[in-house]
């Protein structure tokens, strides 16, 4: 199903599509590909994947990509950002599954009519979970490599909480999937980042809210299952780098740590958890790293870049003299 690129909320030369998926128990269903092509030397494709309370707005890491001579694409999951319809909960599925439709439409667009045959995977938080899984199960022959941003891999807290926790959430997310899951949200996060705050990134408070959105013991029990299903252990058979921040913190105040640490997820998880990814696992903390590693401050935004470019010549792309 070809549709006609529109001009995207980025502005020029950005272009979205919108792709209708099947209905759920909530109605119509669609996702959003929003893309941007390389000017010169084209070497393949980057398709990324958002996190939790998130959606693509991140033209920097794109244009590092496309200066390096990469199509980059961007998809927004059904009840994120450009996708979520007025009759939609946010953010939710109670299966991660339900996410392969889209990602087997995004991949087919990209490898199939625009003719990619080196395809980069990019996932941030839970994006970094979604992404592999379904790499996994798929293994699609363009998978070139895959970048991984701060992936949500275990579920944060002591292992007690976890262990006790865990079959308590399972229970709950299949009885009454839509009971709301109770949490403390400081907004220090999402305050951290935009501009109108103490950031310097400009996003849509209603796709990206400062105080996140409602969590759902369904989906809460998808993801757990994710997690379970990650940690048995992949087999994502390409080099995947996986970037962190070097610690993380639970402020209590607007202060230093949380811009200079991961305040969403426990990266001490992170660091066990990536190598069950796949047999070719690179992961580097970035010191002073916020949770979305690339929307850190200027330094460590600066080396969490450099270190990218190290790994992509490394084992993924040699320079080509095309793009000199």
């Amino acid at each position: 199903m070809a549709l006609e690129h529109i001009p995207d909320v980025l502005g020029d030369p950005w272009v979205s599509e919108t792709f209708t998926l099947s209905p759920d128990a909530e109605g119509e269903v669609v996702a959003t590909l929003v893309s941007r092509r390389a000017s010169v030397g084209n070497r393949g494709a980057v398709l990324h994947v958002h996190g939790f309370a998130d959606y693509f707005f991140h033209t920097e890491y794109a244009a590092w990509w496309i200066e390096r001579g990469y199509d980059f694409y961007a998809l927004d999951l059904r009840k994120y950002g450009r996708s979520i319809r007025p009759h939609q909960t946010a953010n939710y599925v109670s299966d991660l599954r339900e996410y392969d439709d889209e990602l087997a439409e995004a991949w087919r667009r990209i490898t199939e009519r625009d003719g990619h045959t080196r395809v980069i995977g990019s996932g941030h938080s839970t994006g970094g979970l979604i992404l592999p899984l379904w790499l996994n199960r798929e293994r699609p022959d363009e998978l070139a490599a895959l970048v991984l941003n701060s992936p949500w891999l275990d579920l944060q807290g002591s292992a007690v909480a976890r262990v006790v926790g865990t079959p308590i959430i399972k229970q709950v997310g299949a009885r009454q999937p839509m009971r709301e899951i109770k949490r403390t949200v400081t907004g220090f996060y999402a305050r951290s980042l935009h501009h109108q705050h103490e950031g310097e990134w400009e996003f849509d408070l209603q796709w990206k809210p400062i105080m996140s959105f409602s969590v759902y013991a369904g989906w809460l029990r998808a993801v757990r299952s994710g997690h379970a299903e990650l940690q048995r252990g992949l087999d994502v058979a390409c080099p995947v780098l996986v970037l962190s921040s070097d610690r993380s913190s639970q402020p209590t105040e607007m202060g230093d740590d949380v811009h200079t640490s991961d305040i969403v997820l426990d990266v001490e998880q992170i660091r066990r958890w990536a190598t069950s990814i796949g047999h070719h696992v690179t992961y580097i903390a970035v010191p002073g790293a916020r949770h979305d590693v690339i929307l850190s401050r200027p330094e460590p935004r600066a080396r969490a870049y450099d270190e990218l470019d190290r790994w992509l010549t490394t084992y993924v792309a040699p320079p080509s003299r095309s793009l000199i």
